[in-house]
């Protein structure tokens, strides 16, 4: 049997539970691809899962969902980019040589050389004006943005006025574009040495939580979404307006994925000037020290891994 690179999760922990190995090349079944992966992402759910960071019972049922004493899919990831090798012989939307990019949510398996996803899943071609580290620099942040600012039916509203917290991480860096192109006016919350990031990507206003105290501020918002999820609900509610929502990517509400998400970020990137924004790269046999980077918190947008 031929066998890949892959990183591989052993058990729940720092990053120093995750180990190079030789595992198992995937085939491609009659209704998938195997796809050669060129570049995938560190993001914060990988880091979540692989240290096993929630609390509470929060953590009972992320053992349940993913493995008692680690994950029952050992290789983590979830976002990738690469070349089409093979496709199944009930596969039309695919040839093989393709540039292809996409997200696997929690089947994991893009910290790999190869992998096998349905030809008709969350798998896009590649942005033609994209490289494979910006291609897969941009589902995590993106489909998670997208799918918060429409569970606050953003692109319904008249030139609404949105706070982003934590505005500079994969989320946030996201959710300042597409709240800018759904036609809001966007306060962006994040540390002095984002600031520069934070206007370049469109914010409307800049405000730093290391020089002043953004829970005074004057004005009230439509929308508080808090992107690294470490507010607290009560602490913040004084800056909503009557109808004005808090929502936030920590708890129990987990972005959904769907194509039509990834083609509005493929569209955004081709025609729109949209900004993958990628902070570090790091070749997969540097996982442990790009995972260590993301433990920090201070990452800008995202850290990406070359296969």
């Amino acid at each position: 049997m031929s066998t890949m690179k892959a990183v591989i999760c052993t058990r729940y922990g720092g990053p120093e539970v995750l180990q190079l190995a030789d595992v198992p090349k995937p085939h491609a079944k009659k209704d998938e691809i195997l796809v050669r992966i060129r570049a995938t992402a560190v993001n914060s759910g990988d880091v979540r899962v692989r240290g096993l960071q929630v609390e509470g019972l929060m953590k009972v049922i992320m053992r349940l969902v993913l493995g008692v004493r680690k994950p029952r899919k050992p290789i983590l990831g979830t976002v990738f980019s690469g070349i089409v090798e093979s496709i199944g012989q009930d596969v039309s939307n695919f040839n093989p040589c393709d540039e292809v990019f996409g997200m696997t949510g929690f089947q994991f398996g893009t910290y790999a050389e190869y992998i096998a996803v349905k030809a008709k899943g969350n798998v896009l071609p590649k942005p033609q004006n994209a490289t494979f580290e910006e291609a897969a620099a941009l589902p995590f942040g993106g489909q998670t943005a997208i799918y918060f600012l429409e569970k606050a039916k953003l692109p319904a509203k008249a030139h609404p006025e949105v706070l982003i917290y934590g505005a500079t991480g994969s989320v946030g860096t996201a959710a300042v574009q597409l709240a800018k192109y759904y036609g809001a006016k966007v306060t962006a919350v994040c540390s002095s040495s984002g600031a520069d990031l934070a206007s370049r990507l469109g914010a409307d206003r800049v405000v730093t939580y290391d020089t002043q105290n953004f829970t005074q501020l004057p004005q009230q918002f439509d929308l508080f979404l808090d992107a690294v999820g470490k507010t607290k609900k009560h602490s913040v509610e004084h800056l909503l307006k009557p109808k004005g929502l808090y929502l936030s990517v920590a708890g129990l509400d987990y972005a959904s994925e769907n194509i039509a998400q990834l083609e509005l970020l493929k569209e955004l990137f081709e025609h729109h000037g949209y900004d993958a924004t990628i902070d570090r790269t790091y070749p997969m046999q540097e996982i442990v020290a790009a995972h260590q980077y993301v433990d920090t918190g201070h990452k800008k947008g995202n850290v990406v891994l070359q296969v």
